[in-house]
């Protein structure tokens, strides 16, 4: 759960587009309703042919099926080519990153964080109100969990 205790004072937060959260390394991004559509527009399709051609059904942590783009060959995000392709419209979890649940829970895991990632603790100060913000829009717009029989 959320610890403000070592981010009282705020966090240092900007993002170099270096593409280190996007390339190279094995994961996931969760989308949401919200996610998908943004994504359509961006992407000028419809959400059928959006989910057959970047998207994947994928288990997550707690065990639940959620949805998730689709990685390339390499680890790249399906959407990186030279840069986000779809940088204004990315998904939430793209937008809020590093303020999330799991990395701002201690000082010792923002670290860890920041050691790949150049931005952090640089840039930026967002303030405790503006991180919760960042958690709350996150919490206002869960992922996808695939149900029981759905395709």
């Amino acid at each position: 759960m959320e610890n403000q205790t070592f981010y009282v004072s705020g966090l240092n937060f900007s993002c170099k587009r270096c593409s280190a959260c996007c390339r190279h390394d094995s994961g996931f991004v969760f989308l949401s309703e919200n996610d998908l559509e943004n994504l359509t527009i961006a992407l000028e399709m419809d959400k059928d042919s959006l989910l057959k051609v970047y998207c994947r059904w994928v288990t997550d942590w707690k065990g639940d099926t959620v949805l998730s783009l689709k990685e390339k060959s390499n680890k790249d995000c399906i959407l990186w080519d030279d840069g986000c392709t779809v940088y204004e419209k990315r998904p939430l979890q793209c937008i809020t990153f590093p303020f999330w649940e799991s990395i701002i829970s201690s000082s010792e895991v923002w670290e860890i964080t920041a050691s790949d990632c150049a931005g952090i603790n640089s840039g930026k100060l967002h303030t405790p109100l503006e991180i919760s913000g960042f958690l709350k829009a996150r919490a206002d717009n869960p992922i996808i969990i695939k149900e029981r029989g759905e395709l």
